[in-house]
Order: C-alpha cells, then sequence, then structure tokens
C-alpha cells in the first residue's frame, strides 16, 4: 500500500475495518492504483434523465455490461449505478471492478422546484451485489433537504455496520436557490461541507463558478481578500471546505462537452487538489474507443 492511500485512510480513523478495507481498494484498484486519486464511471444517467437523451448518442450504451467493460478496459478506480444496472453485470464481471450501488435516484418525467430522490435500492442489495461502496444523492437548498439528510445517516449508519463507505452526490438545487447559485463558489463549497458532516466518506459535487450567492460570503471572502479567478482557485476552497482536504472530494463531469474542454477541466481539478473525477456522459456517449481514450487521458493529467 503506498504511503498516500494510507495517509488518506488514516483520516478516517473512526471507521471499522471493513470500511477502510471497501476505501483502500477503491484507492487501489485501476491506472490511479496508489496515487490517491480517482476517475470513476456513474452511468445512473438513464434513469435520472431517460435512455433515449442518455444512450442515443453511442447506441451500445443501452447494454448495462457496455459500462463494466468500458470502467475496466479504461481502468477506472470504480463503475457505480442504480440497481438494475449493476444486477444485469454483476455475477459476469464480479471481481474485476469496484462497483457503487446508486441507492436513491429520481426521474426527469415531472419536474419539482424542491426535488427529493426516492429510495430505490438497499444496503442488502449493496451486499448481495458485491459492491464496494453505496452511493446517494442529497440536494441541499431543497426544502425536502431535511428528509433527505435523516435518510442517508440512517441509511450510512446501516452501511458502515456493513463496512461499506458511502459516495454522496450533494447537489444544491431548489426553490430558495436561482440556476447560477447552483453552481456558485459558496454554495457547492457548503454543500461539499455538509455532505462531510453528514459522514461521508467520498463527496461528489460539480465544479463550481466565480459566482458568488450569499451577500454574507461575499463580504466573508473578501474581507480574507479570497480570489476565485481561476477553477482551480474554486477547487482548492471545496476542498478546504471539506474539513481541510481530510475528505475525499470528486467532481462530476457534467454534460458532454469537447475532448480539450474536458481535459483542461481535469488540470484545474488536479491544480487545485481535487481528488479526481466522475464522469458519465463524457465518455458513455462517445464510441468506445472515444471513451476509453478520453478517460486514459483524464488519468494521465490525475498521475502528473
Amino acid at each position: 500500500m503506498s504511503e498516500r492511500v494510507r495517509e488518506i485512510l488514516s483520516w478516517y480513523s473512526s471507521e471499522n475495518p471493513g470500511v477502510l478495507n471497501n476505501l483502500a481498494r477503491l484507492m487501489n484498484t485501476g491506472r490511479l492504483s496508489g496515487t490517491g486519486k480517482f476517475v470513476i464511471l456513474p452511468v445512473d444517467q438513464g434513469f435520472e434523465h431517460g435512455p433515449g437523451r442518455s444512450f442515443a448518442p453511442n447506441p451500445p450504451g443501452y447494454d448495462p455490461r457496455y459500462h463494466f467493460e468500458l470502467a475496466i478496459e479504461a481502468g477506472c478506480n470504480a463503475y457505480a449505478a442504480p440497481l438494475g444496472f449493476l444486477e444485469a453485470g454483476a455475477a459476469e464481471f464480479a471481481g474485476r471492478m469496484p462497483t457503487i450501488l446508486k441507492l436513491n435516484n429520481s426521474d426527469s418525467l415531472t419536474k419539482s422546484e424542491d426535488p427529493c430522490s426516492a429510495v430505490t435500492a438497499s444496503v442488502s442489495d449493496a451486499l448481495r451485489l458485491g459492491c464496494t461502496a453505496i452511493g446517494f444523492t442529497i440536494y441541499p437548498g431543497s426544502a425536502m433537504r431535511n428528509d433527505m439528510y435523516e435518510e442517508i445517516r440512517a441509511i450510512s449508519e446501516e452501511a458502515r455496520a456493513v463496512g461499506l463507505p458511502t459516495v454522496l452526490w450533494s447537489y444544491p438545487r431548489g426553490s430558495s436557490l436561482s440556476k447560477q447559485g447552483e453552481t456558485a463558489i459558496d454554495v457547492v463549497a457548503y454543500a461539499a461541507h455538509i455532505a462531510c458532516q453528514l459522514g461521508a466518506h467520498v463527496v461528489k459535487v460539480k465544479p463550481p463558478t466565480d459566482h458568488i450567492a450569499d451577500p454574507d460570503a461575499r463580504k466573508a471572502y473578501e474581507k480574507a481578500g479570497v480570489s476565485f479567478a481561476r477553477l482551480s482557485d474554486r477547487i482548492r476552497h471545496v476542498v478546504q471546505a471539506s474539513f481541510n482536504g481530510r475528505r475525499i472530494v470528486i467532481f462530476s463531469g457534467g454534460v458532454a462537452k469537447g475532448t480539450d474542454a474536458v481535459i483542461e477541466e481535469a488540470r484545474e481539478i488536479h491544480a487545485g487538489g481535487g481528488f479526481g473525477s466522475i464522469m458519465g456522459r463524457n465518455s458513455f456517449q462517445r464510441s468506445r474507443e472515444e471513451g476509453v481514450s478520453l478517460l486514459t487521458k483524464v488519468m494521465d493529467v490525475y498521475r502528473s
């Protein structure tokens, strides 16, 4: 085990050996093994956005097995998906790739100003499928946020008891936030901090913009002389807000974009001390060859 992996595990000293073992497995798998960096393939978009929007650009993606194969061939740290997609390939690909079962999901057929995902799988399902961790989404800013906070505390307690770490998607969203505010630097940093306070072992947030939504936060930043001009500056602050860098924070890839833009964003995340990327549409909406190539290039950034 590398010294970097040992150092990261030391931040979670209150956890039981099972949780630590599975965190170590996430960090000791794939092309980034031993570096403490992550590139994870998440494929919950079929549930969240619909199969057409998600897989029509690259039809092999309709097959759940395609995503296991993509993650394995590219050398990702893990593959994350809802219950159905994991059930469709867990036996065939057993032992070849750490998997993360996404325990709650929502669809986009009905719009809500204050979203709250449904619990769609269980810790028992994660154990049955041989998963290395569970995943869960919270929406800080939603009027339903307290229900989600209580759900994840109960679910993560159950997961911990059987040695499974929690990966928490923390996406600010709700009637109290503007669209611009959802990715504001102060709001994203707050969302990451909330996830840490809820006991997340790995926090997933969106790369923040330089917009500041809260006037009081703006005053505090101005008084401290903080600059958020570059994405790397903003990444650094989100990591800082996550217990001064003592929690693993990874950043979503978002909507599909050009290769150069994806690589440049990874460079900024790396420069700001981010722990890596969790990239779905930017990889599986390309052809398999192009998806593997892109994931490999992103990993090369984090290895540098």
